[in-house]
């Protein structure tokens, strides 16, 4: 843990009356009591796994050449046809 992050969790514990070890504890007491993290832990949409094959496969195009590539003024200009 960065000094920072300490630093700012220790004022946030003495702020609620806490230290930090007496949060850990709280914390580690509620993950044994209900047998998970008790809060939402999510990741970056970007990595998802649809996301990923969908990059695989946009990569895929493009390396077997199928992908068509336009400048913007020649995209602009479709917007007419």
């Amino acid at each position: 843990m960065d000094e920072d992050l300490k630093k700012d969790m220790e004022q946030t514990c003495s702020e609620m009356g806490l230290s930090m070890t007496s949060a850990f504890v709280i914390f580690a007491k509620k993950v044994a009591r209900e047998k998970r993290i008790p809060f939402e832990i999510t990741a970056d949409p970007f990595y998802s796994e649809s996301n990923m094959e969908h990059l695989r496969q946009s990569m895929g195009e493009l390396n077997a050449g199928s992908v068509v590539v336009k400048t913007a003024e020649e995209l602009k200009g479709m917007e007419d046809e």
